[in-house]
């Protein structure tokens, strides 16, 4: 199916649910056999941004090589799924800027919530000091001022979280069908017959954003 290039960029802190929404959504749009590609935070730390640290200047040079591998693949027709922290308004603005089709999605969960969240121990080793300038703690969070999606994801479950993306993608004729209804219906079918790449993401409720990173 052809495809209008964009870059869906989530933003929030550690632990509110970036990875497990942009996970779900790449299987979503895998299954209308689109162009999409997710750029982790965790993998992007360990491939192109490796050596870099979590200071103020390491972070937003993070960010911005997101940002162009990103601005790159969806100038080609890809929808990017970008899922970081990304804690710098100015950075984020930038990023904006630069791209031709940008969705700024608010992953918006308390601080409590995603604590509560970490499997990997990360806040607590933050809170005994064995982690520095941890995101929300000891390094600042700037809230989106006006995102275009805002997903509150201690009320929502990850299916309503993707279906406003959904909804938002829709409404931007980023695909060509944009029969969005029959795609939410689709998710919820028996995937075994998928290939492997479009079955790899597809949490339960029950599992659903339980995942905490520095990035």
């Amino acid at each position: 199916m052809k495809t209008n290039g964009m870059v869906i960029w989530l933003t929030g802190l550690s632990g509110a649910g970036k990875t497990t929404i942009a996970k779900t959504l790449e299987c979503l749009l895998l299954e209308r056999q689109l162009n999409v590609e997710v750029l982790d935070g965790d993998i992007i730390r360990t491939n192109l941004s490796k050596g870099l640290g979590y200071t103020k200047e390491d972070r937003d040079t993070n960010i911005r090589r997101v940002g162009f591998v990103a601005n790159l693949l969806s100038r080609n027709g890809v929808i990017v799924i970008v899922a970081t922290i990304s804690p710098h308004r100015l950075v984020r603005d930038e990023m904006r800027a630069m791209m031709h089709n940008f969705l700024e999605v608010y992953v918006n969960a308390p601080f409590a919530i995603c604590e509560s969240r970490d499997v990997k121990g990360l806040y607590a080793a933050a809170r005994m000091g064995e982690v520095k300038e941890f995101t929300g703690l000891d390094a600042p969070y700037e809230a989106p001022l006006k995102p275009d999606i805002t997903c509150f994801t201690d009320q929502e479950t990850v299916e309503e979280s993707v279906a406003k993306i959904m909804q938002a993608l829709s409404c931007a004729s980023v695909w060509d069908d944009s029969q969005l209804e029959p795609a939410i219906l689709e998710y919820h079918h028996d995937r075994r017959s998928l290939p492997a790449r479009q079955r790899k993401a597809s949490p339960t409720k029950d599992a659903a954003y339980q995942h905490a990173s520095l990035h």
